[in-house]
């Protein structure tokens, strides 16, 4: 299942030009070093390549494109450290939380800052 999600992200390739199309091929002939070198906790990610985009209302906007690789390897992982992790977070934190959007600590902020401008009486 991790799998095809990255597939259906498509996306583009990180620094090592291995593109989605590529990606089953690429595990049949290294997966099983990869995996190995993830169990012996010798895994490294590889550098993010750093892409520029216009903002619609000018400048730009940088992303970082991880090797589909990595994106693989961040989709398995991704529920183990969400078990492991989310009970820790607070019940204020909304940021790429499951669940939860922005909507909510916007309607609070007023509350918190004194209202707008954030001036307090």
């Amino acid at each position: 299942m991790r799998y095809e999600r990255v597939v259906a992200n498509e996306g583009a390739p990180g620094v090592d030009g291995l593109t989605v199309a590529e990606l089953k091929p690429w595990l049949k002939a290294h997966g099983v070093k990869v995996r190995q070198a993830l169990w012996r906790g010798e895994y490294m990610p590889s550098t993010v390549r750093k892409v520029e985009i216009p903002k619609p209302q000018g400048g730009v906007r940088t992303l970082g494109i991880p090797t589909v690789v990595d994106r693989l390897i961040q989709q398995a992982l991704h529920p183990v450290w969400q078990a492991l992790f989310a009970p820790e977070f607070s019940e204020s934190s909304y940021g790429f939380r499951p669940g939860r959007n922005a909507h909510p600590p916007v309607e609070a902020a007023p509350s918190y800052s004194g209202g707008v401008g954030g001036r307090r009486e």
